[in-house]
């Protein structure tokens, strides 16, 4: 039986959907490059899918030492049973010490079953990794009691170390073109009985905003008092080049559709630029909106906690302060 001693490397699981690689990977191999380092080891990606080696080197680009791969037309889309069964096998030959999955649809159904397979534990929705400088174990950091405190979670006698991430957190892998690595075509075994479901198609629906990819987002809260203030919330974030958030009770009741929720929540965003209006800054909205690069808050209440991460506070009505904003950019466009 292997012992923790046995265990090394960080994986990450190179998530692909229709051939492309989702965000979160070039985030968590940013992350994963970090977490490698503090604990003297290399960095590697796993990748399952069907005529995927273009990405194998994209993932290597992007800081991968190793890429093993598995290719295979029965891996052509995601299923929980192949994929589950394949990676598992994997991390039974290979033995990674630290194995990290984004947070993702796919990544909340996959980590969890690789996680009982391998009888070892599994810290969801993190969203801050440290390596532990006196044992090198993975500190595994996320909300807890519905985001009222943060929990430091390791998992001391069992491996792999898994960890699923919340997409938009951590900071993206620089590309590097001339980087080298190998590529592995491991070892496994996957029958077409072995998958008990067959997806027959997929169906694309369009999606209303893109929070995690934006650089600017435009939010509003309970203070913008009715779903009508969301117009001028739009047009500030369409003179702006951005999108358009919200708090939790604003889409509670019902003034705007979730997709556009940021928060623990919702969803969690790294914006160059983040205005919030309106919004008094509760702890879960907070989680998933602290690490914008530049936040700006506008709101009547001087001690709303909101100012606490503001880079910028505005205090005072935001139907005074946005609609000058507005002609402010406009006017820089001219």
């Amino acid at each position: 039986m292997a012992g923790k001693e046995d265990y090394k490397n960080v994986w990450v699981y190179a998530e692909q959907r229709q051939g492309v690689l989702t965000p979160v990977v070039i985030e968590l191999l940013g992350e994963g490059k970090k977490l490698a380092d503090a604990a003297g080891v290399d960095l590697c990606a796993v990748l399952l899918g069907h005529n995927v080696k273009n990405l194998a080197e994209e993932l290597i680009q992007y800081g991968a030492k190793t890429v093993y791969v598995a290719d295979d037309p029965l891996l052509d889309k995601y299923t929980t049973d192949a994929y589950s069964k394949v990676i598992t096998q994997a991390i039974e030959s290979i033995k990674p010490e630290i194995v990290l999955y984004g947070a993702t649809h796919i990544g909340r159904d996959l980590a969890p079953r690789i996680a009982a397979r391998c009888a070892t534990g599994l810290t969801a929705d993190c969203t801050k990794l440290e390596i532990n400088p006196d044992d090198k174990k993975l500190m595994q950091t996320r909300p807890a009691f519905g985001g009222n405190l943060m929990a430091t979670i390791i998992c001391p006698n069992h491996r792999p170390q898994m960890s699923t991430v919340r997409p938009g957190v951590m900071e993206k892998a620089e590309k590097d073109e001339t980087a080298r690595g190998e590529i592995v075509e491991f070892d496994y075994t996957l029958k077409a009985d072995d998958i008990r479901t067959v997806v027959m198609e997929i169906v694309k629906t369009k999606k209303t905003v893109s929070l995690t990819d934006a650089d600017i987002i435009v939010s509003g809260g309970r203070g913008l008092g009715d779903p009508e203030g969301f117009k001028l919330i739009k047009e500030l974030a369409d003179t702006m080049g951005g999108v358009v958030g919200s708090s939790r009770a604003a889409v509670d009741a019902g003034w705007i559709d979730k997709s556009h929720q940021v928060g623990q929540t919702g969803t969690t965003v790294k914006p160059k630029i983040y205005i919030a209006c309106g919004i008094s800054g509760a702890i879960q909205h907070l989680a998933g909106m602290q690490t914008s690069d530049t936040i700006i808050a506008i709101n009547k209440n001087p001690r709303a906690p909101i100012f606490e991460v503001a880079d910028y506070g505005l205090v005072g009505d935001l139907y005074d302060i946005v609609p000058m904003l507005i002609e402010a950019f406009k006017a820089l466009e001219q």
